[in-house]
């Protein structure tokens, strides 16, 4: 037990743990959505799009979370044109957006002094480093996931499966689609800290997709990948401390494994 306890001993170790607990849950909500929803390629693209924004915002010192929304808006409206003023389908503005926001965001990194330091912060995160601003954030930020989800929780259920039938059904799917990609960009960015912009993608996807294996019904299945999320940053940070390995990386590591040992179960269970 006290291999366990030991490393939660430390007040920043504490904030780590709840601070990656409450992105842990937001994620997880909003997660499910996403993959539901079919949108993990788009998730991915706005992980990677926000880092122009964080970087500028380190560059001329303004709030980071500011400048990574105004990047993920930026994204999105880019998308939303490739997509409209082409016949190219919306993965390939994602995919130009994809790649283009992520290099523009390293190019303009480059341009500060801790280049390395700044870069390694922003992609993989620095879960000890949390404090308890980051967590009031994170707290809000769980709320509004919360909150949102369930108030547009008919609209966000009808829109995954059937957007012709969420049209006839006047829940006026335009509005809920940019809603949902609205709570994703939100997530996403309240999260970096705590994870990196690289690495939140796998708490994204990872706890909803694992409940998806073990669950079907949306509400219980959106619990589930609160737990896997939650249990993910606990091992990660029990792990990290005791083998000395990246935090961040760590706790982003488990549900991926963990999804990936439920599917083995589920397949020997299957012919069983």
């Amino acid at each position: 037990m006290s291999w366990l306890l030991e490393p939660f001993e430390f007040a920043f170790q504490q904030r780590a743990l709840i601070g990656g607990s409450l992105a842990a849950i937001a994620l997880a909500v909003v997660g499910t959505w996403v993959v539901i929803r079919g949108m993990s390629f788009l998730g991915d693209a706005l992980v990677h799009g926000v880092v122009p924004g964080i970087a500028l915002a380190i560059l001329f010192d303004f709030n980071v979370m500011v400048g990574a929304a105004v990047a993920a808006v930026v994204m999105i409206l880019g998308i939303n044109l490739v997509h409209r003023q082409t016949t190219f389908s919306e993965d390939t503005g994602i995919g130009l957006l994809f790649v283009g926001m992520l290099a523009l965001g390293v190019i303009l990194i480059s341009r500060t002094a801790s280049y390395t330091g700044s870069l390694t912060s922003i992609l993989f995160g620095d879960v000890l480093g949390v404090t308890s601003t980051d967590v009031a954030v994170t707290a809000v930020l769980l709320v509004v996931a919360v909150v949102t989800s369930a108030l547009l929780y008919r609209p966000f259920l009808v829109l995954a499966f059937n957007e012709q039938k969420a049209q006839l059904l006047g829940m006026r799917p335009g509005i809920a689609h940019w809603v949902l990609l609205g709570l994703q960009t939100a997530v996403i960015v309240g999260s970096f800290q705590t994870v990196g912009t690289l690495l939140v993608f796998g708490m994204l996807i990872g706890p909803p997709a694992t409940a998806a294996l073990i669950v079907r019904r949306l509400p219980l299945m959106m619990v589930t990948a609160a737990v896997i999320g939650v249990l993910s940053v606990v091992v990660g940070l029990v792990l990290s401390f005791h083998l000395d390995t990246a935090g961040s990386a760590t706790m982003a590591l488990v549900p991926i494994g963990l999804f990936f040992l439920v599917l083995k179960g589920r397949t020997v269970a299957a012919k069983v």
